[in-house]
Order: C-alpha cells, then sequence, then structure tokens
C-alpha cells in the first residue's frame, strides 16, 4: 500500500475504498497513527435529543420524519423541557462530551427560535454542557439568537454527493446546504457536518461528499450507515453491500481527510460493525449513544464498556 495520506486524490480515495480486504488491517494500522496523532487514545460520547419531530415540510427519502414518510414515529412540535433538562443532566452526570439536539424542519419562524433559545439558555444555566443543534437552515438574525443563548456548535450534514443528491432529496438543494454552513461559519460558529452511506449511491459519490465536507473544514464529520425504515421512501433498499469491512474504509478516508476533526460513527454502528467495533476506533475518536432521533442505540453504560474493551480510554470533559 503506497499512498501520501497527506495529499489524497480523489482517485487515490477511490481505491481505498475498492482496496481488497486482506488489506484493510495495515490501512488501520496507517489511519490509526493519524488518529492517535491529533486525539490520542481516548473516544467521547455524544448523547443526542430529538427535540422537535415530525411533520417536516422536506421530502429527504431517508427520513422517518419527512413530509412524505408513513413510518410511525411520535410527532410533537417541541419536547418538554423536563426531557430536554433530564437528558442535559445524564450528560453532565455521565461526563459526556457534548449535547446534541435536533428539530426537525428546514425553516422557522423566529418565535420558534425565541422559544427555543429560551430554553437552551435555562439548558445552559444548569448543565453547562456544550450543545450542538440540528435545525436545518437559518436566517442570520435567527442563527445570532442561539448563539447567544449559548449554542456553539451546528450540525448540518451533506448527506451524500452534489451528483447524487436530488435522488434523495428535491425540495431544497446541496447549494443551499453549503450556503448555510458558510453563513454559520462566517458568524463563528463550529460545524459539524457529515453523511450517510448507504442510500444508493456508488462510491465515487462517497469521495466526492467527503471531499466537499474537507473543504468545509468541519470541527466533527459525523458517518452514518444507513438502516432503512418501514415506512419510507427507501424502506427497501438494500443495504448488503455495507459489509463491516467497507464501513471501515469509508471511516478510514474520513479521517484520512479530516485528520483532526472529530471523526464520529453514528447511525448504523450497532448493526453495521457488530463484533468488529473495535477496529472501528482506529479511525474514529466520537460516537452517539442511548439512539438517533428515530432510532434506538445502544445504552450509554453499555457504550463506555465498548470503548474499555477495545482498549481505548473513555474522554471526559474536563
Amino acid at each position: 500500500m503506497t499512498y501520501d495520506f497527506q495529499h489524497l486524490s480523489k482517485e487515490d480515495a477511490l481505491s481505498l475504498l475498492n482496496l481488497p480486504d486482506e488489506e484493510l488491517p495495515e490501512l488501520l494500522e496507517a489511519v490509526y497513527s493519524i488518529r492517535k496523532k491529533y486525539k490520542g487514545n481516548t473516544v467521547s460520547i455524544q448523547l443526542l435529543t430529538n427535540a422537535r419531530s415530525g411533520n417536516c415540510s422536506q421530502n429527504c427519502a431517508y427520513c422517518a420524519q419527512s413530509q412524505e414518510s408513513k413510518a410511525h414515529i411520535d410527532k410533537y412540535r417541541l419536547v418538554a423541557y423536563e426531557k430536554l433538562l433530564k437528558d442535559g443532566y445524564t450528560v453532565t452526570d455521565k461526563n459526556l462530551a457534548r449535547h446534541c439536539i435536533g428539530l426537525s424542519g428546514i425553516r422557522f419562524q423566529n418565535s420558534e427560535i425565541n422559544e427555543f433559545a429560551d430554553e437552551i439558555r435555562k439548558l445552559k444555566k444548569e448543565t453547562q454542557s456544550p450543545i450542538c443543534c440540528s435545525i436545518g437552515f437559518l436566517t442570520p438574525e435567527q442563527a445570532k439568537i442561539l448563539k447567544e443563548a449559548g449554542v456553539e456548535r451546528i450540525n448540518h450534514n451533506l448527506n451524500t454527493s452534489r451528483r447524487f443528491y436530488p435522488n434523495i432529496c428535491t425540495t431544497h438543494t446541496y447549494e443551499e446546504r453549503i450556503s448555510n454552513i458558510k453563513m454559520l461559519q462566517s458568524m463563528g460558529f463550529e460545524i459539524c457536518c457529515g453523511g450517510i452511506a448507504g442510500l444508493g449511491e456508488e462510491k465515487q459519490d462517497i469521495v466526492d461528499m467527503l471531499f466537499d465536507i474537507q473543504a468545509i473544514h468541519p470541527q466533527a464529520v459525523p458517518i452514518n450507515f444507513f438502516i432503512p425504515i418501514e415506512g419510507t421512501a427507501l424502506e427497501k433498499m438494500d443495504t448488503s453491500y455495507l459489509s463491516a469491512e467497507y464501513c471501515l474504509k469509508v471511516l478510514c478516508l474520513a479521517r484520512l481527510l479530516n485528520p483532526s476533526s472529530d471523526i464520529r460513527c453514528a447511525a448504523g454502528r450497532e448493526v453495521y460493525l457488530k463484533g468488529k467495533e473495535k477496529w472501528m476506533f482506529y479511525a474514529v475518536d466520537s460516537i452517539f449513544a442511548s439512539g438517533y432521533l428515530t432510532a434506538d442505540g445502544q445504552a450509554i453504560e453499555d457504550t463506555i464498556q465498548l470503548i474499555t474493551d477495545a482498549g481505548f480510554e473513555y474522554f471526559v470533559e474536563p
């Protein structure tokens, strides 16, 4: 294996995704040396709260909260503050790295942003935990309100490549996502930006998406492995090509292109990497516990045990 990992071309990146499985251990060792240089031997855990669920105006084909989804999920305009606070205290009590808060929808009225900002202020006062919000397209004025309320980081995933994007969503564009991220960065927000493997895309789409993410320079890169949800447009998607080996190659490529970012293995790790999670940590330094918006996940204590059993250290926020 002869690659200049500091100057990967798209051709190099594609060849890494096509790497024979028997060469994967060598790739993992090379990637681990980079991961260790920037992130040491620690793994951080994030907790995700679904603060607003369902009734989204967008038609993202993978999402149970889409306007076209028939999936059976809870729907509510804004979660009770008691739930938000309970999760906030869990982040504090368990010494988790960050409280991630997701809200369905793409655009919000100013009154909704003000209401949510009031809850963030109370939450920050009581828990002091770092907060990241996934909250669609904000106006500069709305973004300023949330920043002043205590939101340090915004999640806005690209999800897939520019070429493939119209296959999964037609109610907004890829460029709108890029523009939103640039606006948020100009206002001083940290950015969490990742994507999804398993939507029916080609390997070149994964490469293109990760190169676009690299150009954004996000603080965190969450990589999801798609789990088809009954009632969504992609409920019958064949994800059999998401072998543990292929998923590990995607994570390795994410690390190589974003060496200093938090590389987070998000949804799907419990399904596609089961039994091989140790190798996941050679590339990633961050994972979720307790679920992913509308999908269940591994319990926090089990997640901590997973990290230590793999020979890594559970990162405790100082």
